[in-house]
C-alpha cells in the first residue's frame, strides 16, 4: 500500500471511530470498534489487545477499559510504575517500553502508548501491544498520532457526558434534601428517639424489597418516609412533649398532625405527592377505623401501608419517657395480630419476610451506647453473587455490633463495586459513595460514644483516622467530578484496603473493651 492510501485509511479509520463515539459513551464498545478496524489492518503488526489506562491527581494509572485483555477489577485496578519508564519514540508524542510478559513467546511484549490530553494536560494512555522487534514507521507514527488525537476527543465526550450525569444527581439531590430537611426539623420537636427516623425509613424500604416493589418506588420511600410525621411541627410542645398518657381532647389535637402534614406538603411533584400520601394516610387503618379520612384497604395510598407497619414496628420497640421498649417478638406478634385489621396482610406477610433485614437495621442505627459484651445473633441474611470484598470469621473484632457495623460497610462497598463493574455510571457511583461515607459517619460516631464511654485509651488516635477517612472520601467525591472514570476505581480499592486495614490494626484493639464493664 502506496503512502496515499495508507493515510486515506488513516482517516477511514478516524472517522468510523468518531462516528461510534456519537451514538455510545462507554469505552470498552470504543475499543471494540476499534480493534475490529485494527484487525483489518494487518499493516499494524499489533495484537488484539489492549486498554484505556488514564492518570488520578496522585500519578496513579487505572485501567479503565479494556479488549482482549482482563478487566480492571481482575488485576487490581492499578497498573504498575511502568509508564515513567517508556521511551518516547523520535518525531512523535508517542512512547514505548517493553514489559515482561507471560502470554508472549519471547517473554517480553512491546507497548505502545498512544497520549490521551486534554488541554495540554496528559490523562492517560491507549496501550497497544506489539512485537518486541517493532519499529514504528514515520506513517505508522503520523497513524498513531492520528488515533491518539481522535481518542482524547471521545475521550473528553465522554468525560463530559459523565459529569454532566454528576451536576443532574445533585440538583435532584438538593431537592430531596430540601424535602427530607422537613422531617427532620419535625423530629427534633419530638420526644421520639435521634434514629427513628432513619430507622422507620429503612425498615419501610426493607418492606417494600419484600414485596417486590420496583427500584424506582423504593427510592420514592426512602426520600418521602422521614416526612410521615412533618406535621408534628404545628402540635404545641405541651402536647407534643407531654411524658405521660394524653387525654382524649389531647390526643383528638395530636391527630390534626396528619392535616397539617398535607398542607405543608402541597404540590405535584412525584416526591411531594409520595411524602403527602405518607403523611396524611399512615395512621389510616386497613379495616377504615383509621384517621383522618376513614380510608380502608386498597383505597389507602400504598406507600403510606408500608410505613404504617415500619412506624408503629419501631415506635413499639423503643423505649420512650412514657414507656419501656416492647420485644421485637411481642412487637412482630402483636403487629401479625392486626393483619387485616390494622395493617395491610400483603404488607404484614413482607415485614415477616423482611425480618432479617429488619433486625440488622436496628443493630446498625441504635439509640443506646454499644455494650462491647452484648451478644447478636442475627438470622443470616440472603448469600449475595459476586462478592468482590468478603467478610470472614478473620475479620471480627470481638464486639458484635461492631462486627455488623463492618459487615454493612463490606456490603456497600460490594454494591459500589457491582455499579463499577455494571457500567452504570459516575452518577450510581456518586450516589453511592455519598451513602457509604453517610454510614462510615453513622458508625464511627457510635463506635467513638462507645469508646468514651468505656475510657479507651486509643479514643484520639481513633478519632484523628476517622475524621482523615472522611476527609479522603470528600476528596474523592470532588474528583468525580472531574474524572469520573478513575476516581471510581480510586475510591474502590481506597475503600477496600482502608477499611480491612483498619479493622486488623485498630479495631482489634477494641477486644480489650470486652471485658470493661462501669
Amino acid at each position: 500500500m502506496d503512502k496515499e492510501k495508507e493515510f486515506h485509511a488513516i482517516r477511514t479509520l478516524v472517522y468510523e471511530l468518531s462516528k461510534t463515539s456519537s451514538v455510545t459513551f462507554d469505552l470498552d464498545i470504543l475499543l471494540d470498534q476499534l480493534f475490529a478496524i485494527l484487525h483489518d489492518f494487518p499493516e499494524l503488526p499489533l495484537e488484539m489487545r489492549g486498554a484505556l489506562v488514564l492518570c488520578n491527581p496522585r500519578g496513579n494509572f487505572f485501567q479503565v477499559a479494556q479488549y482482549g485483555m482482563e478487566p480492571a477489577w481482575k488485576c487490581d485496578f492499578c497498573w504498575p510504575g511502568f509508564f515513567e519508564n517508556a521511551v518516547l519514540l523520535p518525531g512523535s508524542t508517542i512512547r514505548s517500553g517493553l514489559l515482561d510478559d507471560p502470554q508472549s513467546d519471547e517473554g517480553q511484549q512491546q507497548l505502545l502508548l498512544l497520549p490521551l490530553n486534554s488541554k495540554y494536560q496528559l490523562d492517560g494512555y491507549l496501550v497497544l501491544y506489539s512485537d518486541p522487534d517493532y519499529q514504528p514507521t514515520a506513517i505508522d507514527l503520523d497513524f498513531y498520532t492520528d488515533l491518539s488525537e481522535a481518542l482524547s476527543v471521545m475521550l473528553q465526550r465522554t468525560l463530559t457526558h459523565e459529569v454532566l450525569q454528576l451536576r443532574e444527581l445533585e440538583l435532584e439531590d438538593a431537592h430531596e434534601d430540601a424535602i427530607r430537611s422537613l422531617g427532620t426539623a419535625s423530629s427534633y420537636r419530638d420526644n421520639e428517639t435521634g434514629w427513628h427516623v432513619v430507622r422507620m425509613s429503612n425498615f419501610a424500604v426493607a418492606i417494600a424489597k419484600a414485596m417486590g416493589l420496583t427500584d424506582e418506588q423504593r427510592e420514592l420511600l426512602h426520600i418521602a418516609a422521614p416526612m410521615h410525621d412533618v406535621g408534628k411541627i404545628g402540635i404545641s410542645d405541651s402536647i407534643l412533649l407531654k411524658p405521660g398518657k394524653l387525654t382524649t381532647e389531647e390526643f383528638e389535637i395530636m391527630k390534626t398532625h396528619t392535616h397539617i402534614g398535607i398542607t405543608i406538603l402541597s404540590g405535584k411533584d412525584e416526591m411531594i405527592v409520595a411524602a403527602r400520601d405518607i403523611a396524611g394516610s399512615h395512621h389510616e387503618k386497613w379495616n377504615g377505623s383509621g384517621y383522618p379520612m376513614g380510608l380502608s384497604g386498597t383505597n389507602i395510598p400504598l406507600l403510606a401501608r408500608v410505613c404504617a407497619v415500619a412506624d408503629v414496628f419501631d415506635a413499639l420497640t423503643s423505649e420512650r419517657p412514657y414507656k419501656e421498649p416492647w420485644s421485637v417478638t411481642e412487637a412482630t406478634d402483636w403487629i401479625i395480630a392486626k393483619s387485616g385489621e390494622h395493617f395491610d396482610p400483603d404488607v404484614v406477610r413482607a415485614f415477616e419476610d423482611a425480618m432479617p433485614e429488619i433486625l440488622r437495621i436496628r443493630e446498625l442505627y441504635r439509640d443506646d451506647i454499644i455494650d462491647p459484651n452484648q451478644s447478636v445473633n442475627l438470622p443470616p441474611l440472603p448469600p449475595r453473587n459476586n462478592e468482590w470484598v468478603k467478610w470472614s470469621d478473620k475479620l471480627k473484632i470481638g464486639i458484635d455490633v461492631i462486627d455488623e457495623h463492618h459487615r454493612y460497610l463490606f456490603d456497600l462497598i460490594n454494591d459500589l463495586f457491582e455499579v463499577v463493574t455494571n457500567k452504570r455510571g459516575a452518577r450510581e457511583v456518586a450516589r453511592l459513595v455519598k451513602a457509604t461515607d453517610a454510614y462510615a459517619r453513622v458508625h464511627f460516631r457510635t463506635e467513638e460514644q462507645m469508646m468514651n464511654h468505656y475510657g479507651y485509651e486509643g479514643i484520639k488516635g481513633q478519632e484523628k483516622q476517622h475524621h482523615a477517612f472522611e476527609s479522603k472520601i470528600g476528596e474523592f467525591y470532588e474528583e468525580l467530578h472531574i474524572n469520573p472514570l478513575v476516581a471510581q476505581f480510586d475510591v474502590l480499592t481506597y475503600l477496600r484496603d482502608w477499611l480491612i486495614h483498619h479493622i486488623h490494626v485498630e479495631d482489634a484493639k477494641l477486644y480489650t473493651l470486652v471485658s470493661a464493664r462501669i
